[in-house]
This record gives C-alpha cells, sequence and structure tokens, in this order.
C-alpha cells in the first residue's frame, strides 16, 4: 500500500528546488531520530543503498542527495510531499552504483593505499573499491557518467577515468581518512584539495630541488654522526629522513600564516637532527656533547637527545620563534606540556584564535597508540580552559615499538593514529619515501589548521634502518623486516634518482649537495640557512631576574586595610538581578561581614583574598582543577551561578577593567594531561600565579610522571624554572585510605637541593601569605600545598584582618595564646590539621607543661626559625614528633634528622621521639570506628610517650 502511494506520487508529480530542500531536512531528521518522520517515508529511508563496511548514515546521506541531483537533471519529478522510491533505468541504477563507488574511495581508499616503504603489509583486498561489487562491469568503463560532487573538473566522465583518478588520488602515496568528520564543509575541503590534483600537485624544480636539499642534511647528519662515533646511541632519524622537509615545509607555511612562534614537542627519535637540521643547533655543540666536552652549567644535566633547545628562523612573512621542549623518557608526557606553554604565549600574546602560536607534536607509532596520555592530551583540545586553536601531531611510524612489532601486540586498531578519530581529527597517512607526498600532506595540515582550528595527524609511514638504538641488533627480534631494510635504498637516493632521471638536476650536483652538508659540519657551521643570528629579543620572555635566587629571598606580602576592605567589596557585590543559591548566598554574606571585621577570616576568605590583592598589583592568575570554581569542599565559589538562567558571575575577572587576566576552569577528569598542560603554562610565563588543584589529594597519584620527570627535576636536568603551585587537599577525617592521604612523604622524598616548597599552612592567613610570596618573590620553584578539608571551616582555624595587614607566611608556628616558656617541659612537633587535635586535649587536660609548635613548611626545611621556637623552652625533657600519618608515609622518615639536628643544636641529650600511627601499607584505615581509636591513641601518645 504504501510503496503504491510513493510511486504513484514518483509518476505524478514536479521536483522543485524547494521540495529538494523539504527532502533534505527530512532525511537529516531520520538520519538524527527514525521514529521522528512519517512512518512512510521512515520505510522509504530504510531501503536506501548503503556502503557496505560502513555501518553510519552520513554516507548513505550524500549519496542520495546526488542521486536525487541526477534525477532532477533527468526530469524525473515528484510531488511536494513526495519521495523518489526507485530509479526506473538501467541508466539510473548504475549512476547511484558509480557515486557509491566514488564514496568508497573516499572512506576506505586509504586501506588499499601503497603507504609502507618496506612493501611488508599485508592487507585484505577491500571490496568496496572493486567497480564488479557495485555490479559495475569492465564493459561500463567507457560509459559517462555524472560526477556528482567528485572534484576531477568535469560533471561527466568514463567511469574507467574516474576509477584511475579515485585510484590515484586515494590509493597511491596518501592515504586519507576524513570521512569520520561529520562536518560536511570539512570533507569537502579536503576533497577540493586532493581530488583535483589527484593527490600528485606536481611541484616546480626548485621546490623539488629544495626538498633534496632538506633530505640530503637529515641523512647527511646521521651519516656524519654514524662514522664519527660509531655505537653511540643516539636514536637516529634513519628511514624516516622526510621528518625534516616536513618540519622545513611546517615552518615556513605557519610563518607565511603569520605565526610568531612554534612550540616543538617530540621523543628521542631523531630528535638530535631535527635540533641541528630545523632548529639551526650548532653542530659542533653536539660534538661536544657526544665527546662528553659540555657539561651542564649546574645541576644533573641530561641526555642529548632529551634536551630542549629554542631559536629564531626567517619566513616569508617575518621572523618566526622556535621551541623545542625537554623531554624526558616517558615519550608522550611532553604532549601536553607543549599545549601548555603554547597558550601560555597565546594568553600574552591576546592571541584568542590561536593565530600567533602553533604547536607541533612528534609521536612515535608504538608510544601514540600505547599511551594515555595522548586520549586525555585530545579530549582537552577542544575545551575552554585548554584549546590552543589545533595541534599538528606528526606520527613517526617506523612500524616498531622497541621490538613489539606485529599489530596483534601493539595494538587493537587498524592504526596507531585511531584515537585521534575520537575529536574528528582529520589523518593523513604517507609514504615518507615519497618526500613529495610528504610535503603535500603538510601543507594540507598547516592549510587545515589555519582554516578549521583543530587538530590534525599527518602519519609518517617509514621505517628505523637501525635498531631501537645504535648499539642494537635489530635482527634478532624482527629479521625479514630488516632483511628488507638492508636492501632498500635511502629516501634521498630514491628521490635523488628521481630528479635525475628527470632531468632536474645531474649526479654531480646531487653529489655537491652532500659535500657541502659534510663540509659544513666539519667546519662546525650552522646549517639551518634561515637561522636568524640576532633575534628579536620581544619573541619570548626573559627569566634572568628569577634565576639564582634562594629560598630564604624575602618579600612584602602585606597587603594595607584599605585595599582589602576596597577589593573585599567588590567580591561581595553580586550583579543585579541575580540569583545566588540560598546556601551560596550565605557565604557571600559572612564574607561582607569578614571584610568589616564582623567576622574571624575563614579559609575560602584568605585565598580568594590573595588572588584578589595579586590580580590588583599587576599579577595574571591561572586555577584549573576539578571542581575549581566551586571547590570540592565548596570553600571558593569564586565562580557564581545564577540560579534563574544557569549564567555565570566570576568577581575576581571583574575586580577592574585595567587588571590582569584571571582564568578559572574547571578541567576534565584528567590528573596527568592536566598538570603537565599547567607545568608548560607555568615554565613560559613567570609572573602569572598558575595553581592546579586535585580534587582530593591523592588525585595527584594519576600525574606522577609530570611530579618526578617535570616538576621535581626539571630544573636540576634542564635549567627550567617553574613557579607552579600544587593544592592537594589532605586530612584525617576517617574517609577511608584513599582521600585522607595526599602521599605528602613522596614530595618529600623528592626534594633536595631546593627543587621544591612543601607546606602545611593551617590558617587562612598563612594561605594568603603563601600565595602572594609564591609570586612577589623573585624565587621560581614549584609549591606543593598540603591543604586542609575540615580545617576550611574550623572554629579554631581562622585569623583576623591584621594578620593580613601585617606579617608574612610563617615556616614555624606557635599556639595563638603562648605558654609560659619557663613551664614547657615538652614540645610537640607537629604539621596540619593534628595541631588542633592536640590543642584541643591541652586545653582539656589543662597541660601548661607542653609547647605545641607547627612546622608549616617542611622542604627547604626551616632550620634556623625551628632552632629560635625551641630556644625558648629552656627546661625541654621530651620533643615528640606527632603525626596522622602511619610511620612509614608522611614526613617522619624525610623529616626527622631535620628535626634531631635542631634538638642537637639546642641540647645534645635531647632525643626526638614519635608518636603517630604504626607502619601501614594503606595510608588510612577504612573504618571510621578504627580510625577514631587511632587518631585518639595518637594524640594521647604525644602528651605521655
Amino acid at each position: 500500500m504504501q510503496e503504491s502511494i510513493m510511486e504513484q506520487l514518483w509518476q505524478t508529480s514536479h521536483l522543485q528546488g524547494g521540495n529538494l530542500a523539504y527532502v533534505e531536512q527530512l532525511f537529516e531528521t531520520y538520519l538524527t531520530d527514525p521514529n521522528a518522520v512519517p512512518e512512510e517515508w521512515r520505510s522509504y529511508f530504510d531501503k536506501l543503498p548503503s556502503v557496505d563496511g560502513y555501518q553510519g548514515r552520513d554516507v548513505i546521506h550524500s549519496s542520495i542527495r546526488e542521486q536525487f541531483e541526477h534525477i532532477s537533471r533527468n526530469q524525473r519529478f515528484l510531488a511536494n510531499n513526495g519521495v523518489p522510491v526507485s530509479a526506473t533505468s538501467d541508466a539510473d541504477k548504475k549512476q547511484i552504483r558509480v557515486l557509491q563507488l566514488i564514496n568508497g574511495y573516499r572512506f576506505r581508499g586509504h586501506q588499499e593505499a601503497k603507504l609502507d616503504p618496506l612493501g611488508v603489509w599485508q592487507r585484505p583486498k577491500v571490496e568496496d573499491l572493486d567497480p564488479s561489487f557495485h555490479d559495475l562491469s569492465e564493459s561500463d568503463r567507457d560509459l559517462e557518467f555524472q560526477t556528482g560532487s567528485l572534484s576531477f573538473g568535469s560533471e561527466t566522465m568514463k567511469l574507467g577515468d574516474i576509477v584511475d583518478g579515485l585510484r590515484q588520488t586515494y590509493c597511491g602515496s596518501i592515504g586519507a581518512e576524513y570521512m569520520h568528520i561529520v562536518d560536511t564543509r570539512i570533507k569537502r575541503w579536503f576533497q577540493q584539495r586532493m581530488e583535483p590534483v589527484r593527490s600528485e600537485p606536481g611541484y616546480e624544480s626548485n621546490t623539488r630541488k629544495h626538498i633534496l636539499e632538506r633530505l640530503t642534511a637529515a641523512e647527511g647528519l646521521e651519516k656524519y654522526l654514524g662514522s664519527r662515533y660509531p655505537g653511540v646511541k643516539r636514536f637516529g632519524l634513519e628511514g624516516a629522513e622526510s621528518l625534516i622537509p616536513c618540519m622545513d615545509e611546517l615552518i615556513q607555511r605557519a610563518g607565511h600564516y603569520g605565526a610568531k612562534e612554534i612550540v616543538l614537542g617530540m621523543a628521542h627519535r631523531g630528535r638530535l637532527n631535527i635540533l641541528v637540521n630545523t632548529l639551526g643547533k650548532n653542530p659542533k655543540e653536539l660534538f661536544d656533547e657526544f665527546e662528553g666536552k659540555r657539561l651542564a652549567d649546574s645541576g644533573s644535566g641530561d641526555v642529548k637527545y632529551h634536551q630542549g633547545f629554542s631559536s629564531n628562523v626567517m619566513t616569508d612573512r617575518g621572523e618566526i620563534h622556535l621551541a623545542m621542549a625537554f623531554n624526558p623518557s616517558h615519550l608522550e608526557i611532553v604532549s601536553p606540556v607543549v599545549e601548555g606553554s603554547v597558550r601560555a604565549r597565546q594568553t600574552r600574546r591576546k592571541d584568542n584564535e590561536g593565530n600567533q602560536v602553533v604547536p607541533v607534536i612528534m609521536h612515535g607509532d608504538a608510544a601514540f597508540a600505547g599511551q594515555g596520555v595522548v586520549m586525555e592530551t585530545f579530549q582537552m583540545s577542544q575545551t575552554r580552559g585548554f584549546g590552543v586553536g589545533g595541534t599538528i601531531h606528526i606520527v613517526i611510524n617506523n612500524q616498531v615499538g622497541f621490538t613489539t612489532s606485529r599489530q596483534e601486540d601493539a595494538r587493537s586498531t587498524e592504526y596507531c593514529t585511531d584515537v585521534a578519530k575520537m575529536v574528528h581529527a582529520p589523518i593523513l597517512h604517507v609514504n615518507a619515501d615519497d618526500p613529495e607526498a610528504v610535503v603535500f600532506v603538510t601543507q594540507m595540515a598547516m592549510d587545515y589548521r589555519n582554516e578549521f582550528k583543530g587538530d590534525i595527524v599527518i602519519d609518517l609511514v617509514c621505517y628505523r634502518r637501525r635498531g631501537h638504538n645504535e648499539a642494537d641488533e635489530p635482527a634478532a627480534t624482527q629479521p625479514v623486516m630488516y632483511e628488507k631494510i638492508r636492501k632498500l635504498k635511502t629516501t634521498r637516493t630514491l628521490y635523488a634518482d628521481k630528479l635525475i632521471a628527470a632531468g632536474v638536476i645531474t649526479e654531480d650536483e646531487s653529489k655537491q649537495m652532500e659535500n657541502d652538508y659534510r663540509d659544513a659540519l666539519d667546519n662546525g657551521e650552522h646549517v639551518v640557512k634561515s637561522l636568524v643570528k640576532e633575534p628579536n629579543k620581544d619573541l619570548y620572555v626573559d627569566w634572568t631576574p628569577h634565576i639564582g635566587h634562594e629560598w630564604t629571598a624575602k618579600c612584602k606580602s602585606s597587603v594595607a586595610l584599605k585595599t582589602i576592605q576596597r577589593l573585599g567589596k567588590k567580591l561581595t557585590q553580586v550583579p543585579e538581578g541575580f540569583s545566588v543559591q540560598r546556601q551560596v548566598s550565605k557565604i557571600v554574606s559572612d564574607r561582607e561581614k569578614m571584610t568589616a571585621g564582623a567576622l574571624p577570616i575563614n579559609w575560602g576568605y584568605g585565598e580568594i583574598m590573595a588572588y584578589a590583592t595579586l590580580l590588583n598589583e599587576g599579577h595574571p592568575i591561572r586555577l584549573t582543577g576539578q571542581d575549581v570554581g566551586r571547590g570540592t569542599f565548596s570553600h571558593r565559589h569564586a565562580v557564581l551561578h545564577n540560579q534563574k538562567d544557569g549564567s555565570r558571575h566570576i568577581a575576581l575577572a571583574q575586580l577592574s577593567e585595567k587588571q590582569p587576566k584571571f582564568e578559572i576552569y574547571d578541567s576534565l577528569l584528567s590528573e596527568e594531561a592536566v598538570m603537565a598542560f599547567e607545568y608548560g603554562y607555568s615554565t613560559t610565563t613567570p609572573d602569572t600565579l598558575v595553581v592546579w588543584e586535585a580534587q582530593f589529594g591523592d588525585f595527584a597519584n594519576g600525574a606522577q610522571v609530570v611530579i618526578d620527570q617535570f616538576l621535581t627535576s626539571g630544573e636540576h636536568k634542564w635549567g627550567r624554572l617553574c613557579g607552579l603551585t600544587l593544592l592537594l587537599p589532605h586530612g584525617y577525617e576517617g574517609q577511608g585510605p584513599e582521600h585522607s592521604s595526599a602521599r605528602l612523604e613522596r614530595f618529600l622524598q623528592l626534594s633536595a637541593e631546593q627543587n621544591i616548597q612543601v607546606c602545611v599552612p593551617t590558617t587562612p592567613s598563612q594561605v594568603f601569605h603563601m600565595l602572594r610570596r609564591q609570586v612577589k618573590r623573585p624565587l621560581r620553584k614549584p609549591l606543593i600545598a598540603i591543604t586542609p578539608k575540615s580545617l576550611l571551616r574550623h572554629k579554631e582555624a581562622t585569623s583576623n584582618l591584621d594578620d593580613l595587614t601585617s606579617g608574612t607566611f610563617q615556616t614555624v608556628l606557635s599556639e595563638k595564646e603562648l605558654p609560659d616558656a619557663k613551664k614547657v617541659t615538652r614540645v610537640i612537633l607537629c604539621s596540619g590539621k593534628v595541631f588542633f587535635d592536640l590543642l584541643e586535649k591541652k586545653k582539656t587536660d589543662e597541660r601548661d607543661d607542653v609547647a605545641i609548635v607547627r612546622i608549616e613548611q617542611l622542604y627547604p626545611f626551616p632550620g634556623e626559625d625551628l632552632d629560635e621556637t625551641l630556644a625558648q623552652y629552656v627546661k625541654l625533657k621530651h620533643v615528640v614528633w606527632c603525626q596522622e600519618e602511619p610511620m612509614n608515609q608522611g614526613a617522619w622518615y624525610c623529616s626527622q634528622h631535620h628535626m634531631r639536628n635542631a634538638l642537637q643544636r639546642l641540647n645534645p641529650k635531647l632525643n626526638l621521639q614519635y608518636a603517630g600511627r604504626d607502619a601501614s601499607a594503606a595510608p588510612a584505615a577504612g573504618h571510621m570506628s578504627v580510625h577514631i581509636e587511632q587518631q585518639k591513641k595518637l594524640v594521647n601518645d604525644a602528651f605521655e610517650i
């Protein structure tokens, strides 16, 4: 019945342009929700032709649209409310099949592309690419068909020419994956770039000579190092030399678009080659490193293939600054570091679109597929707080990860790049032995990033001519692969032969290129011709004012009362008509009273006022982490939400018209990538207070690589200063093993040579002064702040306005009401929340013989300040360290020697005793009753042991 109705409509109606739009809209609705269209139309759409192997509906949509257009041209008509049921002639049916074949190549042509330089890939034949699969025979090759949206420059072509053009475009040296993208504009953009030239743009002779020159440099350096330093690790680029012309083209094209900076990230494969041949590092400096002549100016230094570098090169639009990020052997962790550095540079330049600063990250294939931080970095890429306007990713795909080469062991996906599809990034696979194809996809990648401000991936399919390093024998684990490699000509040789055969150069000219490059290396000359000898200093930030300061450097962190009152009033002003949630309204009201001196200051006020006063003094602030707008424990409420319409009000961003930027973002549920991002940000902007807050302190576990490899050792290894602040909620309130401990002991174990600051503030004024001194002092060291939970509203953990308008951060803190020093025979040393439990017991038991001393900075340990505090107690008999953490955790093992030294200086007969939980494999008890019992015991022990 339905079919007969549709047939009738088909035979008696007229197809107008407006009807096409109507059908298009119906089909779009059907794609989203099939039940939202009438039953007869749903039945028809269900029967539309599909493309084999593709489960989505987008390809069907484009095929049917083109089918409608074709039918319209051939005067097939339908009514205003009708839809064509089927084509009625063999010609129409074949036309539809041709359009399906075209889409088949766009979707799956990459699966038959000649991507592997070694020719060892064994890939099944893709049926969708065979005309016979679409019921098109050899006899149809000479028939003319409409090309639909195919950008071959003609509306009609012979089937044979269509197939040949499609194979050349999608099955040559380039395998393009872009049809997974939902934005039709992007799909059409790639088709219009690739199809008119059949993915072979036909470069002029000068361009081809330049590509050969860059390949000569890439191969020449590796040969030189191999002969001069045989067997020495360098993680060479042999087999992937096309990376050098790729990078050259990226830089020049970025400069053409007006970029002022490019931040590069990469692991060790080919890093030395990039440093010399792209960034312009003097080869002589590299040779000195190989020979052990160049030592770090200070610290431990690092291996040469982890080193960063910066330089300036010239493009056709002016000078561009290149910065290579330092990177440890955790291969992909540099990716979010680069993104953070880029975001900071964009913020400094007010580059909101991301046009002036471009991130380029190079990856290994095994790491790109295997490391979770890659996914986290992609997930950040389009968020408000972490977007950078698109990143160009280059995968140096040498088809083996150390010794793991088989796909079933290396990954579960067809390509190592499949993770990028999660953000609908285009992926351009390219055979690295076709340098012109490499340059072509490079141009498309930079153009795409400039046009659409999104991530894009170049999968440079290459090989590794030697083992994982130059001392490794790869044939032991990859015999078949390396038998092929031993017989394979180098990329440079293959391309030079091609140019000689084409008459672009002579064999003598090719040899002269090699000789010239080697002579430059022998003479220790720079080999980057575009290198700027006297770079523009405005392109980078000067860190020299922050170098060489001791941790004892002083600063003024107090603020005038009038300033506090003025800012406090602004912080509690709410826009007219803005509906504040009831509990939040009380917090705002209480802050008004605190500003007036009618209420003691709580933690939230002290912290917010620290930010306000820093902004008032010209320091930008960036605060990120999970739930930072409100604060996990509802103490901050720096972002207010209108209960009527969900709009937001951020008073800290509206203190004055001339204030610097205040950024606050609730981050995605990531620790590793977000902390790495903030590290990169803070290493690029010394005058900004950059803060990352963990939802609970133990969440920092997920970012341990960042802490170990960057935060605590970056200055020692690479001379990289960083002022990042970590706020890590910590405190034993019976919430179980996970959410009690911020793993204080790990940070203390990583502390040496004044590399970081570890502070445990216990009052609002202490956090106020601590945060302010982080920026006001010239010192730039990471700050690990072990912050409270229950103390956020503790009646004893308060301060007054006078505490903000005078004084500074105190590394050692005594009780508010000092005991009579002559009566004190016992001192209890502690840090953090346990102080208030001890204080309560002291008051309850009326122990005038006990003094409780808080060490608010555990590293660098404040020995002189502790000496001064203890010196007043001349009748000491017992000194106890009390902590809530188990004995094998917390500060006991890492800090006891500092306290013992202080006691020895005071009185050699004094011993330090321990009061706390017994050693435990877990941070805390999981049952409240056990927690309370343990807590009571350790507090009692502190007074009695």
